[in-house]
């Protein structure tokens, strides 16, 4: 039965720190964590950029490449790109951290680029539109898909106008990453969820959280998010939904809690695996 499934282990939920925080990077080792994930049946891993460039201080991408094959972690995400469809000095910095990103996804065979926002930015669909192809063409050449993650503080606030976007780029390696979390958070029925284009439905993160109300309940700052099965989100529906819609790629976990700043890592793999799995099956 857990052949079905590919999970991957997104990088808040092994970091061992919390976003937002002085230090985003991970206070574990880089192999600590792959080893830790693929012990607890993890086949993904995320990695965000600030923990890329605390972990190319120290060794080099080759070198976390042998370890992720070492460890039969067969899908790697890299993230978070902002700012990519702005433009001035904030969408210079954006090009540098996308060249780092691409040159990192390149090395480590990762098979998506996370993007987004968390500024609220306004920017007109059309430019929107164009940005987003040009990220899409700039991530050809190393094999990985660029996925949108629509949520409250984005410059998209709705899954609407996050399927008219991409469906505007029409890139063949650009989709969407759909979190029950934010799905939640935004009011988004799975009526709606059901509706995006399989072709746009790029990969599907998992989570859990009691239920305050849809649409204002809380943003990455508030309620915790709780491992699966420990909350009170209709997971079986979301799950029922995306499935029906012919979706079958990777399963992400992201659990951002500062719960798991108290608990070991390979507690946190284990527990992480085992309630995402439990909820899936």
């Amino acid at each position: 039965m857990e052949d079905r499934f590919e999970l991957v282990a997104s990088y808040w939920t092994l970091s061992g720190t919390l976003p937002g925080s002085p230090r985003e990077y991970s206070p574990y080792g880089f192999r600590e964590r792959v080893e830790a994930a693929s012990r607890a049946g993890f086949t993904g891993l995320g990695i965000w950029h600030a923990d890329l460039d605390h972990i190319v201080e120290r060794t080099s991408l080759a070198e976390m490449r042998r370890v992720l094959d070492g460890a039969g972690i067969t899908r790697v995400e890299v993230e978070f790109l902002t700012d990519w469809f702005l433009d001035g000095e904030r969408k210079r910095e954006s090009d540098r951290q996308k060249r780092k990103l691409l040159a990192a996804a390149e090395a480590l065979g990762a098979k998506c680029l996370k993007v987004g926002d968390f500024h609220r930015e306004r920017c007109p669909m059309p430019r929107l539109v164009e940005s987003f192809a040009a990220l899409c063409a700039d991530a050809l050449d190393c094999g990985a898909s660029v996925v949108f993650e629509p949520m409250s503080a984005a410059m998209i606030d709705t899954l609407s106008g996050a399927v008219e976007m991409v469906e505007g780029a029409g890139a063949g390696n650009g989709g969407l990453l759909i979190d029950l979390w934010h799905m939640v958070s935004l009011g988004v029925s799975y009526e709606e969820i059901a509706r995006i284009p399989l072709r746009y439905l790029a990969s599907v993160e998992l989570d859990d959280a009691p239920i305050v109300r849809p649409g204002v309940h809380r943003d990455n700052a508030g309620t915790p998010r709780a491992f699966c099965g420990e909350g009170q989100f209709d997971i079986r529906g979301f799950v029922d939904c995306v499935t029906a819609a012919g979706y079958r790629g990777p399963w992400g976990v992201e659990i951002i809690s500062e719960e798991l700043l108290r608990m070991r890592l390979p507690d946190i793999a284990r527990k992480a695996y085992a309630t995402t799995l439990a909820a899936l099956s």
